[in-house]
Order: structure tokens, then sequence, then C-alpha cells
């Protein structure tokens, strides 16, 4: 079973918006993250970050051009999330939460 506990909130939030899109830019994340938890993000708090998920294969990294990666949540990484939020389900019920 893949988890997500070896990964920070910032990490799992950013693993998220990355599934949401088709191969975003580095700075594409950045703008979004920025947008949602309402606060300025660095390069150097994203990009390492997001070697992170790379390095433990939520995440593949690819060329759009010698300047612009682009990002694409894996297999593996689709099964993390899926597999999160199934365990999150045991414990947040619908009923709990109104």
């Amino acid at each position: 079973m893949m988890t997500l506990f070896d990964l920070s909130g910032f990490q799992r939030d950013l693993l998220v918006v990355v599934a949401g899109h088709d191969q975003p830019s580095g700075q594409q994340l950045k703008s979004d993250l920025e947008d949602a938890r309402d606060e300025e993000l660095s390069h150097g708090r994203l990009y390492p970050n997001l070697d992170t998920l790379v390095n433990k294969d939520y995440v593949e990294k690819g060329e759009i051009d010698r300047r612009t990666n682009f990002y694409q949540i894996t297999d593996e990484g689709r099964t993390a999330l899926r597999e999160r939020r199934e365990w999150e389900a045991q414990y947040v019920r619908e009923t709990a939460l109104v």
C-alpha cells in the first residue's frame, strides 16, 4: 500500500495540484498554490518539494523547452492519492462534518 505519510502537508497539497492539471509548468503550480494558500511561495520552497515528489515516483518531470519543465502525476501518485482519500474517509464521514 502506498501512503503519503512520508510527505509533508505542503507536498501533499502540491501533489493534488499537479493531479488537477495536464502537464503544468512549475510556474503554473506556484501560482495555483499561492492562490489556494493565500501566501507567496518562493522558488526555493517549490522546486525542492517538486523534486521530492519526482524522487518518490509520485510525479514525472519533463521538458517543455530549455528553460521550462512540466510536471505530471504518475500512476503511483494517483494510487497514493486514492489510498490517502480512502484512509481519510475512515475517519471523516459526511455526518461528522455536519
